[in-house]
């Protein structure tokens, strides 16, 4: 028996005349986001607001510090643990948002860099990315201290257990994933998608990266912009997220292991203030 054609489907249009399949999906998107945001670097953000906030109404803030990856326990198998586990659940937050890129046949690492395909390059840029800005991130940090508004910054001991700069190491490549990951794969992706201009995606991310360091005082949460819309700017003409991630891994084990030698040579300028008020900190993603 002869049957016509079903009726062709109908797509339902808002006011805005857009479909409402299309729009839905640009909703969803924008709270996948901000929950991304919400439990990751989005957190720490707000933390180190208010952190420097209560910093600031405290005391001066030359006479206020942080410690950067403090320990979780005076029992140093417990504070390897503790400390293990943070760098775990972290990374596991890194998985998420690469979990949430990738889509069929198509690999969110491919897409974004994150990868060994170029290593060289990506090595050799990351080192002079180095030079380019962790250089004078300590200048920064430094000039900030002497004029009395940045907050000390107090590293690890290196003395207290053998495995501390394996873990110091470790937290490194952690806070290199975390940053670059979300703030340039992960964002960049989700607000192109959204429409958003590459201008306006460079400078809302290097703004959201500098109060995530907020906590350390202006000058260092300043300098952070900067190596933002450096690193944005770089992801957008390179297109690897890779040497970024070098760059800022290798920023941080400067930081982390090198800091407490500085702090012993130049005292004045690095080590902490005495009496030393109660310290200020951001839990990191």
């Amino acid at each position: 028996m002869w049957q016509s054609d079903p009726p062709p489907k109908t797509v339902s249009h808002g006011p805005s005349g857009r479909p409402a399949s299309d729009r839905f999906a640009r909703h969803r998107l924008a709270w996948e986001i901000v929950l991304v945001l919400l439990v990751s670097v989005g957190q720490s953000a707000i933390y180190s607001v208010v952190s420097f906030v209560r910093a600031a109404t405290r005391a001066p803030i030359s006479q206020q510090q942080t410690q950067l990856n403090p320990s979780r326990s005076a029992e140093p198998f417990w504070d390897a643990l503790y400390q293990s586990l943070d760098i775990f659940f972290s990374l596991a937050l890194v998985a998420l948002a690469l979990y949430l890129l990738w889509e069929p046949a198509d690999n969110a690492l491919r897409r974004m860099g994150l990868d060994f395909r170029r290593f060289g390059s990506d090595l050799g840029r990351g080192a002079a990315l180095v030079a380019l800005i962790g250089v004078p991130g300590i200048g920064v940090y430094a000039v900030g201290r002497m004029l009395g508004q940045s907050i000390t910054v107090v590293p690890a001991p290196l003395d207290s257990s053998w495995w501390v700069i394996a873990l110091l190491i470790l937290a490194a490549l952690r806070a290199g994933l975390t940053e670059e990951v979300i703030f340039l794969g992960y964002l960049f992706d989700r607000l192109r998608r959204l429409g958003w201009s590459w201008t306006w995606i460079i400078v809302s991310t290097a703004l959201l990266r500098g109060s995530y360091h907020l906590y350390q005082g202006w000058p260092s949460a300043l300098g952070n912009v900067v190596m933002g819309l450096v690193f944005g700017w770089c992801y957008k003409r390179w297109g690897r997220v890779m040497p970024l991630v070098v760059a800022h891994t290798l920023i941080d084990i400067v930081a982390f292991v090198g800091y407490p030698l500085a702090a012993a040579w130049w005292p004045g300028v690095f080590a902490p203030p005495s009496p030393t008020p109660a310290p200020t900190a951001t839990p990191t993603p």
